[in-house]
């Protein structure tokens, strides 16, 4: 599904529609022929749109909600915008949470969402709505276009130009069309968790779960554009506990991916949530130092998203970033490469054109060390004199944003293992706990819990600790391991910064 960025939002006016009397569209119904329409072919077939219950052999199609969105812009033209958009949602999802091997909580939820953006001159405005029935779709494009015209100028709105929008089309694989069942769900649960109790330490479960989830989104622009995108989702989880009462530890593992068959197994999945529980147990406190950090492939990928974060247009655009003047510098060492790919195939945040229509691409944001780019929408892009890097976001109810897509760090030569083998005392961290990064200074504080490095070797577990520094200098002085996987949205391998603050008794 689509992400929202909730990051910056544009000058404008936005409401959201809840009982919108709209006529809905009989199945089957394709869009007008219009000369210049780009297509993304995902999902032909037919269904009612914005159906609160569509059928399963309903849920690859997209073709009804392409028409309503089509129709949207035609009449938002009609009362008088300037140039349109529409933007419709789908999301269904299922999933089951078991404790003890027993059920506690079976969930499903579907629906379609669809959102109208109108510009009338400088000014823009969004309306959205759940619920379509009724003859109303001219309705709401005149309330959208009347909206806008009393919303706030702002220069720097628009539609992408028509020469940045995506024209071809990669084949991603996003899309796995085996529904599993509830029961099959159940059974993965089931063993998950039943593996984790297994290991020995391991008390109790704090429960398991499996979901799977199918999220698309169309787009429609007078600018001639027309894609659509599907996705799937698979995902199970298990958290286990260790130890009683007030020395209790708790840990947890989850695997997840487009394609079931890209899961790690249950059983897997249990174990490692129990064996990491277990190794918690009895942490201990260590007094205030000055020590190497190495971050676990767990915990490194947070590093990458602080430099996102502020490499983020909407946040040079309002000067709130500590990285506004280092556009072309030298962040990390030469062999430090940060790629953002949306094109990658199976990949969890993979789509083949943005949220504006622009054509997306694989892009390196740190080469060789240097920070080559910002994070860029159309309007971002505007205010900053550049042109779009196709990073734009959104959801039906608000404006683009500026997000990332499948990002990772490139592994560096060393193992693990001898990338702390000449540590004599560190810090093996696991996780992290709260957000405390200042964005706009670059200072970095977060508590964490992990293991003790003594001798090059981990040690015994600690926990309630303070870890310190400024993220230009930990940048400078990171060091990655070999073993980066794609297991997440953001991946790392493990990683070593040298001379941070660890906070303790």
């Amino acid at each position: 599904m689509p992400k929202m960025f909730g990051i910056w939002r544009r000058k404008m006016l936005e409401i959201p529609v809840n009982r919108a009397h709209l006529r809905a569209l009989p199945a089957g119904v394709r869009p007008p022929s219009m000369s210049g329409i780009l297509f993304v072919n995902s999902s032909p077939s037919t269904a009612s749109p914005l159906s609160k219950t569509p059928a399963t052999s309903d849920l690859f199609d997209q073709s009804a909600l392409s028409t309503l969105a089509q129709r949207l812009v035609e009449a938002a033209k009609r009362a008088g915008a300037d140039a349109a958009d529409a933007v419709a949602v789908r999301g269904v999802s299922q999933g089951v949470e078991v404790r003890d091997g027993r059920v506690e909580e079976s969930e499903r939820s579907e629906g379609d969402d669809v959102g109208l953006r109108v510009l009338v001159g400088q000014r823009q405005a969004v309306v959205s709505t759940n619920d379509i029935s009724g003859d109303g779709v001219a309705r709401l494009a005149e309330r959208a276009v009347a909206m806008a015209r009393v919303a706030p100028d702002d220069k720097y709105v628009g539609l992408a130009d028509p020469s940045l929008l995506a024209r071809e089309f990669a084949e991603l694989d996003l899309l796995d069309r085996n529904i599993p069942t509830t029961s099959e769900l159940e059974r993965r649960a089931v063993e998950a968790e039943a593996a984790a109790l297994a290991v020995k330490g391991v008390t109790k479960s704090s429960g398991a779960s499996a979901s799977n989830g199918i999220g698309g989104m169309v787009l429609v622009t007078s600018t001639g554009f027309h894609g659509s995108y599907l996705r799937s989702s698979h995902g199970i989880s298990v958290t286990a506990i260790s130890g009683e009462g007030t020395s209790m530890e708790r840990d947890y593992d989850f695997t997840s991916a487009p394609h079931a068959s890209d899961l790690d197994s249950p059983e897997s999945v249990g174990r490692r949530a129990g064996e990491r529980t277990v190794a918690r147990a009895n942490p201990r406190k260590v007094e205030t130092c000055k020590v190497p950090v190495v971050y676990d492939p767990r915990a490194s990928g947070s590093l990458v998203g602080h430099l996102v974060g502020a490499i983020n247009g909407a946040s040079i655009a309002r000067k709130t970033s500590f990285l506004k003047d280092k556009l072309g510098e030298q962040l990390f060492s030469k062999n430090i490469r940060i790629i953002d790919d949306p094109l990658r195939v199976r990949g969890l945040r993979s789509q083949t054109f943005d949220a504006e229509g622009v054509r997306v691409k694989k892009l390196a944001l740190i080469d060789e060390g240097v920070l080559t780019t910002w994070l860029l929408d159309c309007a971002t892009a505007r205010e900053l004199g550049m042109v779009t890097t196709g990073h734009a976001h959104r959801g039906v109810s608000s404006s683009p944003s500026p997000g990332s897509y499948n990002l990772h760090l490139e592994p560096g030569a060393m193992t693990p293992k001898e990338l702390i083998s000449d540590i004599k005392q560190g810090f093996y961290v696991t996780d992290l706990i709260g957000s405390g990064v200042n964005g706009v200074t670059g200072d970095y504080s977060r508590g964490a819990s992990g293991f003790w490095i003594e001798n090059g070797e981990l040690t015994y577990p600690v926990s309630e600790v303070t870890i310190a520094g400024h993220l230009l200098a930990m940048f400078k002085s990171l060091v990655p391991a070999n073993d980066l996987e794609f297991r997440y949205g953001v991946n790392a391998p493990t990683l070593r910064i040298e001379g941070l603050t660890l906070g303790g008794r």
